[in-house]
């Protein structure tokens, strides 16, 4: 009678925009089975049917797209399991790789226990945060609204008076610029307008997802944190549980230094894109509000910036507000002097 370890098998799924490539290997690394399937999870479960009761786990590479592929098999009941691609390179001496051999590594490392796993986004609040990062999209497009009219009326010798937000048809009349000029006028500032409206539309909406939350209300008495600032942080770092130190939230956030040395010495850099790229721009942002506006933090940002380049103090004092967020969302409070003197 075999044992159930012999019985145990691994998966892995190459998975592509319109396709998905499976490969299942046995406890002792024979692979059994390997095909290319559509992208769709019906086509998944049919052709990985005779399996499924028997996959421990089922690896899926960490790419833009896991969402529909990862759920839908932890609903049949498969562990399905993400991997950091960076973490999960084949030997560089190859001769040749496909997509047999990529889906075939990946049930390998499972098998073998090296298998990179990375942190599944809970499904209930995955939309909640994707909406957010929309917003940045909207905000971005509005500044870029923003400054092509400024451009363009500088470029006639000319300016409204007021803000943005109150110009009105008659004042732009009221230029007497060229028919074409006063249209790429109205077009950019009713891209500016939309683009706004849709920013606050999901503003809104996202922050009646998280106030009821006390982290939201927690997270933002750290200095340079305020509501929009509070649900990024909130919503991109996830269980912060799930982050052994304050250090690894620090690295996560992209907020410390990225180098290789050797016998003391610098010799090159490592991956400084490794980390959140959402969680890096909202402590850049709190770093410069609470240089701003808190005397303490903005002396120790003086002496810093004295010391070495402003953007080396400024990512510095990111780094010092990142570590504070893990420490007060994991129960402690604030405290402006052990921070910064």
């Amino acid at each position: 009678m075999q044992s159930t370890q012999t019985n145990t098998l691994y998966a892995g799924a190459d998975l592509h925009g319109n396709n998905v490539f499976l490969s299942v290997c046995d406890a002792q690394g024979t692979e059994l089975f390997h095909r290319r399937v559509p992208a769709d999870i019906a086509a998944v479960s049919a052709a990985m049917e005779p399996y499924l009761g028997r996959i421990s786990a089922l690896g899926v590479e960490s790419t833009c797209n896991w969402y529909w592929l990862v759920d839908g098999l932890r609903d049949l009941g498969c562990r399905a399991v993400l991997g950091n691609p960076a973490k999960m390179k084949q030997y560089s001496g190859l001769k040749s790789s496909d997509d047999r051999s990529d889906a075939r590594w990946l049930a390998e490392m499972l098998r073998l226990g090296i298998f990179p796993e990375s942190y599944i986004y809970p499904r209930q609040t995955r939309a909640v945060r994707d909406l957010l990062r929309r917003r940045q999209f909207f905000v971005q497009r509005r500044v870029q609204a923003q400054l092509s009219l400024e451009s363009l009326l500088c470029r006639y010798g000319t300016s409204l008076e007021g803000g943005i937000r109150t110009w009105t048809q008659k004042e732009i009349h009221a230029l007497g610029m060229a028919p074409f000029v006063e249209m790429q006028i109205e077009t950019m500032l009713e891209a500016f307008h939309g683009n706004d409206r849709l920013a606050k539309r999901i503003e809104e909406a996202v922050t009646g997802f998280v106030e009821p939350c006390g982290d939201f209300k927690r997270v933002q008495t750290v200095p340079g944190i305020g509501p929009v600032l509070g649900m990024v942080i909130l919503l991109e770092s996830g269980e912060f549980s799930r982050f052994k130190n304050a250090g690894n939230y620090a690295s996560y956030c992209r907020t410390v230094k990225s180098e290789r040395t050797s016998n003391s010495r610098k010799k090159g850099e490592n991956n400084r894109r490794n980390g959140n790229p959402y969680l890096a721009w909202a402590f850049i942002e709190a770093a410069y509000y609470a240089a701003r506006y808190y005397p303490p933090i903005q002396s120790w940002y003086e002496r810093k910036k004295n010391n070495r380049l402003e953007v080396i103090a400024k990512k510095a004092l990111a780094s010092k507000l990142s570590k504070a967020v893990w420490h007060v969302m994991n129960g402690k409070e604030f405290e402006m002097k052990l921070m910064f003197g």
